[in-house]
């Protein structure tokens, strides 16, 4: 897959997973340490291991759009292994 083609892919799944955010965003919060947004049944965040989170449904669906306009810039756990 050429450059161009792999960034359209990548941000059309980041507006796939910020959609099912927004229609659902009280099933999700933003952990306060490095903006993920997770799960609601989360405890602790699994990138920072923060246990701070955000829960207002205006401010997750809000963070979902932002999210899903700009290409990933953080490090998951995933990219640590």
């Amino acid at each position: 897959m050429s450059e161009p083609q792999h960034k359209d892919a990548h941000m059309a799944d980041r507006a796939e997973r910020a959609a099912k955010i927004i229609e659902q965003p009280e099933e999700y919060k933003i952990c306060e340490g490095c903006d993920s947004i997770l799960t609601a049944s989360a405890t602790t965040c699994p990138n920072c291991h923060s246990y701070r989170f955000d829960t207002d449904p205006r401010v997750v669906a809000a963070h979902a759009r932002f999210l899903a306009s700009r290409a990933q810039m953080s490090i998951t756990s995933e990219d640590m292994y």
